[in-house]
């Protein structure tokens, strides 16, 4: 049983023809139970595993992926991806795939739900999407599934029995974090949550983080008073900023929930006269910088390169290797200071 055996050998051994050997292989058409039982030793015996790779090249399917993303000239958290993307189709090469990027405006529902049109038109086998906008998201996410297209979803989790795969951070517990390190920064004063340019009704991530962040303090006493929510939107963040600071003197915290943490991080820098603990998200250049001048305290890390390019492994696997896509994929939340942050740039 040291020499690799065929599907002629194992026929042979188990006394049945070389169709039933494939069909039991393939799970596939009907076999009689002492047929199966007797394939099934033989497979038990000499540790079976079937070439995937091979039958796959064999096969002129060609599986193709659409990957629609946010375009990282308007928002540089996406560049990662980019990179995470490319990095998948450069391991991939090899196999029968044709994966491909298709950008929208992030600042626009109309661009995302027409870049998804014109994704429906070509009608790949899977598409890759950043759910930016929850509501335009179920929509397009409808209609990929009934023309047979599957939809994993990264980065923004959005809730549907459509959607075969989520890869990225529990956004509820990713909050409580945020709630956790400014509890430890500061004992005293009001919290904000600081949501910045994106509409807060259509952004679960936001809903989600400010849930997490606010339970924790509910679970351990604080009155819901002590947290304010501030939406601010280009162009007025400043001075809009500037006013509710001025208003909310005993403000000594803030936890911004998209990667812009540091426009706050720089108004703050620049119009106050005490120290405000700054929580934000992503290790873009600007966060960073602000993080080792000791303006931000803390960054939590998303990994949106690796959400990318888990998002393509995993609908990799279930083509060429035939394996089930799991329902989520989850990230560790890693938290990064000024000391660690090093560490975690390439």
């Amino acid at each position: 049983m040291d020499k690799k055996l065929t599907i002629k050998d194992i026929a042979q051994l188990a006394g049945v023809s070389k169709g039933t050997v494939d069909r039991v292989l393939h799970k596939r058409g009907k076999v009689s139970k002492k047929a199966f039982d007797s394939v099934s030793a033989i497979l038990n015996e000499i540790d079976y595993e079937p070439n995937l790779i091979a039958r796959n090249l064999k096969n002129n399917k060609v599986y193709s992926i659409s990957v629609v993303i946010p375009d990282p000239s308007f928002d540089s958290y996406w560049l990662p991806c980019v990179k995470g993307i490319e990095e998948a189709v450069k391991e991939f090469k090899a196999f029968n795939l044709s994966i491909k990027k298709h950008y929208f405006n992030p600042e626009s529902t109309k661009s995302f739900k027409s870049i998804n049109e014109t994704v429906l038109a070509l009608a790949p086998d899977a598409v890759l999407l950043a759910p930016l906008f929850y509501k335009e998201a179920l929509g397009v996410v409808q209609k990929y599934h009934e023309q047979g297209i599957i939809v994993n979803t990264f980065n923004n989790q959005v809730q549907s029995e459509d959607i075969k795969n989520f890869v990225g951070q529990d956004l509820y517990q990713s909050g409580r974090v945020a709630a956790r390190l400014l509890d430890l920064l500061s004992t005293e004063g009001q919290f904000a949550i600081i949501h910045i340019n994106e509409s807060y009704k259509n952004a679960v991530h936001m809903q989600e983080k400010e849930r997490g962040f606010r339970k924790f303090f509910s679970d351990n006493g604080i009155q819901d008073s002590s947290i304010i929510t501030l939406k601010l939107k280009n162009p007025g963040i400043e001075a809009n900023l500037i006013d509710f600071l001025a208003a909310n003197p005993r403000v000594n915290g803030v936890f911004i929930t998209t990667s812009k943490a540091y426009q706050i991080a720089n108004i703050i820098a620049e119009n106050q006269h005490k120290k405000v603990a700054i929580i934000g998200y992503d290790l873009i250049d600007e966060n960073v910088a602000y993080l080792k001048q000791g303006t931000i305290d803390f960054l939590i890390h998303q990994n949106p390169k690796r959400q990318a390019y888990l998002g393509i492994t995993c609908l990799v696997d279930h083509f060429i290797f035939s394996k089930e896509i799991p329902k989520t994929t989850l990230l560790p939340i890693d938290i990064v200071n000024s000391e660690n942050a090093s560490f975690y740039m390439e």
